[in-house]
């Protein structure tokens, strides 16, 4: 994971670059759609063989991607819909780059880097979920070595390039998005103190009426 200190520098630069769009009334929420949008349209180019120039439109999709949230700061227009969308969709756009390159490989024969796409799929599913389910039981789960930002730069950079680096990237990201997602249940471990008998009666007290968020991950 990035450093915190790093984010927020990232994060000060968007917020000033995305000014203008606020200016003429560009809405967090259009902005959300549009980087949705770009991805797919990423997938589609992925999907007809072009992996370089896939690897180039992811890059400019993930720049739109961080354009939402920080619209919605320099606005003020914050909203738990807008958190939603934004979520739901990223795991859309996720899940179709991965699709993309789940049918490349089908087409080519290669059953080997078939299997490995999926297997980055369930982790990536994995870590999403982990959060949701944490904080539907008023619980922390941002932790990891491997969120949605330093998934998108390791998976682009080995579509730069060529085939084999992207499928050393897929490998990269199938140890990484379980790594993370342990990482995540160690965390919730750790809050809850693994519900033993003598572990924090608060941590457990929130389970007594679970609440799947599985529709926010």
């Amino acid at each position: 994971m990035f450093p915190e200190q790093f984010q927020s520098r990232v994060r000060r630069a968007v917020e000033a670059a995305v000014s203008p769009l606020a200016a003429v009334g560009m809405s967090p929420n259009a902005a959300t759609v549009l980087g949705f949008l770009l991805n797919v349209v990423t997938a589609g180019v992925i999907a007809s063989g072009h992996l370089s120039i896939g690897g180039v439109f992811l890059f400019v999709s993930a720049v739109f991607d961080m354009l939402d949230g920080a619209l919605a700061r320099v606005m003020r227009r914050q909203s738990s819909f807008g958190a939603f969308l934004d979520s739901l969709l990223d795991r859309y756009s996720e899940a179709a780059i991965l699709a993309a390159l789940i049918y490349v490989f089908t087409v080519r024969g290669q059953t080997a880097e078939v299997v490995l796409a999926y297997v980055v799929a369930v982790g990536s599913i994995m870590i999403s979920y982990a959060r949701a389910r944490a904080e539907g039981l008023g619980l922390q789960a941002k932790v990891g070595i491997a969120p949605r930002p330093e998934r998108v730069i390791i998976l682009g950079v080995g579509l730069l390039i060529n085939v084999q680096t992207t499928v050393a990237a897929l490998i990269i990201l199938a140890i990484l998005t379980h790594v993370t997602a342990v990482q995540r249940l160690y965390h919730v471990w750790q809050q809850t103190d693994g519900d033993r008998p003598n572990g924090s009666a608060d941590a457990v007290s929130d389970r007594v009426v679970p609440r799947d968020p599985a529709a926010q991950s």
